[in-house]
């Protein structure tokens, strides 16, 4: 599995996705309770950026319609969307906020 790095620890404030392009691949890397997700920037039922969306509970929403996705998981947890978004694998490497993300473009099973 090859993981690229997409940012410093230190870029991601808590709660506030970051959008990533790894080969071109829109990716939203997120913050929150304690852990750093990364998850498909584009919405299953509408083509719009997940990254503009809010995030709360471990949930991305999509600003667009309302649609939350489960940032572990990638499954929607509300209508409209019924499919879900693929979420990537991330590791951390180096200590404190001077850390290193990587994320990998290979999904989780």
């Amino acid at each position: 599995m090859t993981f690229v790095k997409v940012c410093d620890l230190a870029e991601l404030e808590e709660d506030t996705p970051k959008r990533v392009e790894i080969e071109g691949t829109p990716v939203s890397v997120v913050r929150t309770e304690g852990e750093v997700f990364a998850i498909h920037d584009i919405c299953s039922h509408a083509n719009v950026s997940l990254s503009e969306g809010e995030v709360e509970d471990c949930q991305i929403e999509c600003w667009l319609h309302g649609s939350s996705f489960d940032l572990r998981t990638g499954k929607p947890s509300g209508l409209p969307a019924t499919r879900p978004v693929p979420v990537y694998p991330v590791k951390i490497e180096g200590d404190g906020e001077a850390a290193a993300v990587l994320v990998s473009l290979s999904q989780e099973s």
